[in-house]
């Protein structure tokens, strides 16, 4: 079970006085708490530490943990000069690159988005699953790529990533589509569903599209990305949240909780909805810290890291009944 923490790169988790350059000693931290994983988000929705930028920062400061994505917009980025980047951050980490990657989303979570990038929103999909094709096949030396939409030749000799045939790549999303998709031809699988039990039939859903792939289930890291606070006192840990939810998403937590996976409460509360998804198949965690400053942040930091061997002795009991 592995139990990793997005970093709070966004201005939205940030106080007035809190700098930004302090980030790289909260992923120390983590690291030193017992958290296996450090992600950062990539998106244009408010100003925020470029997501690869942040990685590079982290991987000479830390040593064991993985860094990951959640999730890489592709389209933001040339293909090419991504692999190029994403390759470096491998190397650089000793191997420790997760790469989680998402189309975006229509409205302003996608659309404009697409504008400011100057690539086409329609068949973003296709484009999204070439783009990575295309990175997997120049991590393994090829100097050419013919897809349906993205189409290369003569590309001269690049970095060798870390691990022969480059870091794993995840899929964020939940829908029909993507579920199929991420059986198909990803390492990862990492959505937000509010109730544990879409997870679990979403996460059979991928498993399907993986056998008649001729896949292994193994093959697909089943993670989840959950947003979590812990407080003494439910009522004012969910006015928090809620001024979370509104700093973060311009929208009040009772509509949030509609649509990501968001738990709150004492600890065990917490707990108890987090092996909710354990139980569902869960076996990463990318948890998300419901505060608006860094001060917050390392107490819920604090908090969420007295859960994590809980949470690994759930993840083994679910284990053992799945095996049974």
């Amino acid at each position: 079970m592995d139990i990793g923490v997005l970093l709070p790169t966004g201005t939205a988790q940030w106080g007035p006085a809190d700098d930004p350059r302090d980030l790289v000693d909260f992923g120390r931290n983590a690291e030193r708490s017992g958290f296996s994983s450090l992600f950062v988000n990539d998106s244009l929705i408010s100003p925020r530490i470029e997501a690869l930028t942040m990685l590079a920062a982290l991987a000479p400061a830390t040593r064991t943990v993985t860094l990951g994505t959640a999730a890489l917009m592709p389209f933001l980025r040339r293909p090419v000069q991504t692999a190029q980047s994403l390759a470096s951050l491998d190397l650089l980490s000793g191997g420790r690159l997760t790469v989680t990657v998402g189309a975006g989303f229509p409205g302003r979570f996608g659309r404009p988005f697409y504008t400011l990038s100057e690539v086409p929103w329609e068949r973003r999909f296709t484009r999204l699953d070439e783009t990575v094709a295309l990175w997997r096949a120049l991590w393994a030396g090829a100097d050419s790529f013919h897809g349906e939409i993205l189409r290369f030749t003569d590309v001269p000799p690049m970095t060798k990533p870390f691990r022969a045939g480059g870091p794993p790549v995840w899929l964020g999303g939940a829908t029909p589509a993507a579920l199929a998709r991420a059986g198909r031809m990803y390492d990862g699988w990492l959505p937000y569903p509010p109730d544990p039990a879409d997870y679990a039939s979403g996460l059979s859903d991928v498993r399907r599209a993986a056998a008649d792939a001729g896949r292994r289930a193994e093959d697909i890291t089943p993670a989840l990305f959950v947003t979590v606070r812990i407080d003494e006192d439910v009522d004012s840990g969910r006015r928090a949240m809620d001024g979370y939810a509104r700093a973060a998403y311009g929208m009040p937590l009772a509509d949030l909780e509609k649509i990501q996976a968001v738990v709150t409460g004492f600890a065990d509360q917490v707990l108890e909805r987090l092996g909710r998804y354990v139980t569902a198949g869960v076996r990463h965690l990318v948890v998300r810290l419901g505060a608006v400053d860094l001060r917050s942040q390392r107490d819920q930091l604090g908090r969420a890291a007295e859960l994590i061997p809980a949470l690994r002795t759930a993840a083994g009991h679910a284990a053992a009944a799945q095996a049974a």
